[in-house]
């Protein structure tokens, strides 16, 4: 998680350069997807959809700003993967290939109502070979098999609808490799998400060439393992709200995930009487 923590102290540097999702009140609402009752935690997951209350009020609904929460890292049997699913809200659980338990944590957020999205290993500018995982796309590599790899990596996601970068702080920054990528994503009528572990990434650039719709990650919750630090990296998600109709929020399951699943299960439900969570592709659709 260095890259990430790398990545963190740029956010502070740079909110005012952050993502402006123009996206109105009123057309987010039609494509909102109605929050999802969810079990106690601590109870087995359900092997169901989640049930969704009706809408009475839509000019409420109209009158909310947007989160989406991406959860980073399923695949590995992590800490905190039950409990985030668990969530009353929709998410976006971005599930990483090729793993133990991708196949089987990408049918089980899609069955409880989740959006699922391939999180892709990516090759960043410093950092062990062994955080990237099995499948990752290298700058070393040819075009042929960069597009090899983006192609299985999506096979091997179920439900997938999107994708977004496993570290990747110098494929971001590699128009050649993006592109490749890209025209995949494009080809496969996905969506990209750019996590934001490099500054200076070229994947706005490039997918306007292309033609593929890219939304930003605007902050990152759990680039330190503490409840307090989540907490407070939560309240500038809410403070993005005061100046932008939506804030894109990526947490982790994994070495601090039962830390970030406790404080989002204390913090969402307090945050749905004002706020919308929605899943990513809710934003892309305009």
């Amino acid at each position: 998680m260095r890259e990430l923590r790398n990545a963190a102290k740029g956010f502070n540097q740079h909110r005012k350069a952050r993502l402006e999702l123009k996206i109105s009140a009123a057309v987010v609402a039609v494509l909102i997807a109605m929050m999802a009752c969810v079990p106690t935690i601590g109870a087995a997951i359900p092997n169901e959809q989640l049930n969704l209350p009706q809408v009475t009020n839509l000019q409420a609904i109209q009158d909310k700003k947007s989160v989406a929460i991406v959860i980073d890292d399923f695949g590995n049997k992590m800490k905190g993967t039950e409990l985030m699913l668990k969530l009353p809200v929709h998410i976006t659980v971005a599930v990483m290939p090729f793993l133990q338990t991708s196949v089987a944590d990408a049918k089980l957020a899609h069955q409880m109502g989740h959006e699922v999205i391939v999180h892709m290993p990516m090759e960043p500018k410093s950092g062990k070979a062994s955080w990237l995982g099995p499948g990752a796309i290298l700058s070393s590599q040819s075009d042929e098999e960069i597009e090899k790899r983006i192609r299985t990596a999506i096979d091997a996601v179920p439900h997938a609808v999107g994708m977004n970068n496993h570290m990747g702080s110098k494929i971001t920054g590699d128009k050649r490799v993006m592109r490749v990528v890209l025209r995949v994503i494009k080809e496969k009528g996905m969506y990209f998400l750019d996590s934001k572990t490099n500054y200076r990434s070229v994947i706005g650039e490039v997918a306007k060439e292309i033609g593929v719709p890219v939304v930003n990650n605007q902050i990152f919750l759990d680039d330190v393992y503490s409840e307090s630090h989540v907490t407070k990296q939560w309240s500038k998600v809410l403070d993005q709200l005061k100046s932008s109709a939506a804030c894109i929020t990526i947490g982790h399951v994994g070495a601090g995930g039962l830390k970030t699943a406790a404080v989002l299960h204390r913090q969402v439900p307090q945050a749905m009487k004002d706020v919308h969570f929605v899943r990513i592709s809710e934003l892309v659709k305009r």
